[in-house]
């Protein structure tokens, strides 16, 4: 592989590491095309989303992802948000783009801790009267 721009992306427990470099087209996460990782309808295409914003052809770079932790929506928001910055990194013109697009902003909202007392984070046990 030869020079490549690299961003991380993370969501939730999700953390996505990206990797740019100019090729042909080869997009791959965890050593898996994008299709098979992501089989559920609708998710490669939010990804690629990105690509559109910013106007580059995905068939002229070659993608890798190295992507662990948390569920399938957290993975593929930090796959994104890792992709938008890979982008910004291999041309800073693109950043109020990618800004107007909203795709720079990482979405900070993770699980609620329990609390003690309580069956889930707020969630209370059923009251009984007798």
């Amino acid at each position: 592989m030869a020079q490549y721009f690299e961003a991380v992306g993370r969501r939730k427990e999700s953390t996505a590491r990206v990797r740019i470099a100019t090729g042909t087209g080869v997009f791959t996460i965890n050593e898996k095309p994008v299709e098979a990782y992501f089989p559920r309808t609708g998710d490669v295409p939010v990804i690629l989303r990105t690509l559109e914003a910013a106007g580059q052809n995905p068939t002229l770079m070659d993608i890798t992802v190295k992507v662990e932790g948390g569920g399938v929506s957290g993975q593929r928001d930090a796959v994104k948000l890792g992709l938008a910055r890979a982008l910004v990194t291999m041309d800073e013109g693109l950043r109020p783009t990618m800004r107007d697009h909203d795709l720079l902003t990482r979405d900070a909202r993770i699980k609620e801790r329990k609390k003690p007392g309580l069956k889930r984070a707020r969630k209370a046990p059923t009251y009984t009267k007798r």
